[in-house]
């Protein structure tokens, strides 16, 4: 693994200082500087992925929305794509394009990194955009297929309370546990010390098996070989159990991994982008926005993974814009991150004492003096201080995987909605 220190390991092993020529290639980050930054993505980008170091920071998530609405507004860009699924995402549309519900409701269900007063103020104005300019809206898309939604374990109990009661307790042991999942995520169960203890991918399947023995289950005895409206309820709900089942066993605990399934991603904004022509924002981490290959402190024995991002660059070249927001230190509610240690790229822009600034790797002389292999702060879901040294992504190029570097001296915590 590269890092800071070795021969070829780019020119963070020192952090910037007042007599540092890089000193010169930060700028301060204000509205005026984030108009000119969004006009400046805006001359060569079809998809920008902006890329967060963690998504717990109010500051962090401001940037991007703010970033995300000069686009909008100013550059034509139509299209928000979220790391979720595309039930959740469909909601999401419905309600910035015709205002069902509000936006808290649209985000019930949605994964929990999104279900915050911060999401719901960006939510709000594109449905206010929207409601300006009915011809020509802002739409929302997920990069997931469909998922399990808590109305599928509420379909599955339902049924079985009707259809055999007497086994309703036994299906219930197994799918009230793990349904707690679209809540906390299981990996982030087992790093808090509260997951119960046997894999939910496990319960799942187990589930399902009770379910096909059921009688009017699909394929339960009795379900017979024709249609009938008591067929056809059965499969539906072998199909949502069948949900349930595969929403498990490809989550972070089930795959045992912590690497995403970004070529399926990469498909569907692809996808996305092609069938409706229009120029999109797709938010996500900065491990799956990185414009190149990158590797996880949390699975240094995995060889560099592609991105998201890279795919993208790989299908649109300078059409593919990558921005990646971080931070140097701060209080993000349920957990103090420290300042970072020397070989972090955080630390050489944190050595900049501004609130806020940027660094444009587009520039040749501003590349020259950044560019090399680079260690970048990951802050997800499982951080925990004491491994602080671990929880990082490597990228062979700074320059390669990210066009704009934005740097948030201090973040504090995102207002988790109830």
């Amino acid at each position: 693994m590269n890092n800071a220190t070795s021969p070829a390991g780019g020119p963070f092993a020192s952090p910037v200082g007042a007599a540092d020529p890089r000193h010169a290639d930060v700028r301060p980050l204000s509205g005026t500087a984030l108009d000119a930054l969004a006009a400046e993505i805006s001359a060569t980008a079809t998809v920008v992925g902006m890329g967060e170091s963690t998504r717990f920071s109010r500051e962090t998530f401001g940037v991007r929305d703010q970033l995300f609405r000069r686009l909008v507004q100013d550059h034509g860009f139509r299209a928000l794509v979220v790391q979720d699924n595309a039930v959740v995402a469909a909601r999401l549309d419905r309600y910035v394009l015709a205002g069902d519900g509000s936006a808290g409701s649209a985000l019930e269900g949605a994964w929990r990194p999104w279900r915050t007063h911060e999401m719901v103020a960006a939510l709000e104005w594109i449905r206010e955009y929207n409601r300006d300019h009915p011809d020509d809206p802002v739409r929302i898309f997920g990069v997931k297929p469909a998922q399990a939604q808590a109305e599928d374990y509420d379909a599955v109990l339902d049924h079985v309370r009707e259809s055999a009661p007497e086994r309703w307790a036994e299906v219930a042991l197994h799918l009230e546990v793990i349904r707690s999942a679209h809540h906390t995520d299981e990996h982030v169960q087992r790093a808090r010390g509260t997951h119960p203890g046997r894999p939910f991918a496990d319960h799942a399947r187990d589930a399902l098996a009770l379910i096909r023995s059921l009688p009017g289950s699909g394929a339960g005895p009795g379900s017979g070989p024709g249609p009938s409206p008591n067929r056809a309820h059965g499969d539906d709900i072998l199909a949502r159990m069948r949900l349930i089942v595969d929403f498990h066993e490809r989550s972070v605990a089930g795959r045992r991994s912590y690497v995403g399934e970004d070529a399926v991603w990469a498909d569907a904004i692809s996808g996305h982008q092609r069938r409706t022509g229009l120029r999109m924002v797709y938010w996500d981490g900065i491990a799956h926005t990185s414009a190149t290959e990158a590797t996880l402190g949390l699975a240094p024995e995995r060889a560099p993974q592609p991105t998201a991002g890279s795919l993208l660059r790989e299908r649109y070249g300078d059409g593919y814009v990558s921005v990646a927001i971080g931070f140097h230190h701060g209080d993000l509610g349920a957990v103090v991150v420290p300042e970072p240690s020397g070989d972090l790229i955080d630390a050489a822009l944190g050595a900049a004492d501004l609130p806020a600034h940027w660094l444009d790797l587009r520039d040749d002389a501003v590349r020259r003096r950044w560019d090399g292999p680079a260690k970048a702060r990951v802050i997800s879901g499982v951080y925990d201080p004491s491994r602080d040294a671990a929880e990082h992504m490597v990228v062979p190029s700074l320059a390669d995987a990210f066009d704009v570097l934005i740097h948030i001296r201090e973040a504090s915590a995102v207002r988790w909605l109830a």
